[in-house]
């Protein structure tokens, strides 16, 4: 699957409702955006990787937390880059504070020859469904309905 991605939406549900997990992209790029920059962990699928496992490995590359729930497909997406997204929701509790990033090297500022560690994800955090539809990516804003679909269904209609 060439230029595709693989992501978690992590979900939990509290007496307050439903509430999904985003991570803030790290590095300079994203360094002063907040409002709409939040997203699923995701990234590239190797060639030949299943989307479900790719999406696993990833979660646990950007957030340093394995999956433990069960992963329910959530279908694709399309970023506004182009970019393909095939999601999976998962149940399970996570603490955001825990979370160890691995990191990317950069060169910052551009072509100053400095090259510099960022983390891929510099923080994590639990929101509500309203939340979310303000802070999240637009291009994945989409996952949120179909992750209240897939939830409010009743079991017997897996």
């Amino acid at each position: 699957m060439p230029n595709s991605s693989a992501g978690v939406l992590l979900y939990r549900r509290t007496a307050a409702g439903l509430n999904v997990l985003l991570a803030h992209p790290g590095g300079p790029f994203w360094s002063n955006r907040d409002v709409g920059a939040w997203q699923i962990p995701k990234g590239l699928i190797l060639t030949g990787e299943n989307p479900a496992a790719a999406a696993a490995r990833e979660f646990e590359e950007e957030l340093g937390v394995p999956i433990t729930g069960k992963m329910r497909p959530l279908g694709g997406i399309k970023q506004a880059g182009g970019k393909q997204v095939e999601a999976f929701a998962v149940e399970q509790a996570l603490d955001p504070s825990a979370i160890v990033s691995n990191e990317f090297n950069m060169e910052w500022p551009p072509r100053s020859g400095r090259i510099h560690a960022y983390p891929e994800i510099d923080q994590a955090r639990w929101f509500t469904i309203p939340e979310a539809e303000t802070m999240m990516l637009p291009s994945q804003r989409p996952l949120l309905d179909r992750l209240i679909a897939l939830v409010d269904r009743r079991p017997e209609d897996d």
